[in-house]
């Protein structure tokens, strides 16, 4: 499998503000300063495949706004959180296509998939449907993941102390270069029993974030990730928590706040949610055997 990363890595941009301050009144005192915010650009993955009779065809599948960067890592988490393929051995190539935008940045990239991978689009459309909450309930939700899940984590085995799970806020921050400099984008960690944070990834977008740190460990086919809990900077929504499930992974620790679905999610998949997230204290809402 030939694995291309993608275009340079320009995560962020800058550029001069005018800074305001306490009981400045003239225009003419205000002070222009350079600042740095998280580059957003689109990312369009496009898909290729052979047909039952030989055919190659190609389509595009999703547009996700992005902060460039490991974009091989997000298209290959995608497909496989939204259940249009099950491993890295599936995945022939991946790489850029097109020609760079007038930034530079390359915004499209194809997966190539190995001879004899069926496609269902369908699933991918179903899936599409049953997350956007537009008149779908909460257990129509659930069922529809179930039909896609692949690892049975009910017995899944992964012991962590209160006091290694306090400690994975300042282990994640520490590993956000980006958001460090730029204070804009959310970040997704993957964590063992001891509380160390073996990987992390950043981005705009908090379920693209997950999308790259689960690509990742694809890529190396290391999945399921049944020895691992993963952290997220931001609250945990439905959606991270089925592409978790999809990865195999048995806990999310948050530092925000679950939504309800999530919650439900939890329960229904015998996944550990751990939300509100600080050194001393924390929410869990499902499976609290595992924390000792």
């Amino acid at each position: 499998m030939s694995v291309a990363d993608i275009g340079a890595l320009k995560s962020v941009k800058r550029l001069q503000v005018q800074r305001f301050r306490a009981n400045t009144v003239a225009r003419d005192d205000l002070v222009a300063r350079d600042d740095v915010v998280a580059t957003e650009e689109p990312l369009e993955i496009r898909l290729a495949w052979t047909r039952p009779d030989g055919r190659r065809s190609q389509q595009s599948i999703s547009i996700t706004m992005r902060t460039p960067g490991h974009d091989g890592e997000l298209a290959a988490g995608f497909l496989l959180t939204e259940g249009i393929i099950a491993g890295a051995a599936e995945i022939e190539a991946i790489g850029p296509c097109g020609p760079p935008a007038a930034n530079g940045l390359i915004n499209v990239v194809r997966v190539d998939l190995a001879a004899g991978v069926e496609v269902d689009l369908a699933r991918l459309e179903r899936h599409f449907y049953t997350s956007s909450s537009c008149g779908v309930c909460g257990k129509a939700s659930l069922e529809a993941v179930a039909v896609q899940g692949r690892y049975d984590l009910q017995g899944a085995v992964l012991p962590v102390s209160a006091e290694t799970l306090g400690g994975l806020p300042e282990r994640l921050r520490a590993l956000q270069s980006i958001f460090e400099t730029t204070g804009g984008l959310h970040a997704s960690g993957l964590f063992d029993s001891t509380g160390q944070v073996h990987v992390s990834r950043e981005d705009v977008g908090r379920h693209n974030a997950l999308d790259k740190l689960i690509g990742q460990a694809l890529l190396k086919d290391e999945l399921p990730l049944d020895n691992y809990g993963v952290v997220v900077s931001g609250r945990a929504s439905f959606e991270l928590m089925q592409k978790a499930m999809m990865a195999g992974i048995p806990m999310m620790a948050a530092v925000g706040a679950p939504s309800s679905l999530a919650v439900e999610f939890a329960e229904e998949f015998g996944m550990t949610l751990v939300g509100f997230l600080k050194a001393e204290r924390f929410n869990v809402y499902s499976r609290p055997d595992r924390i000792r």
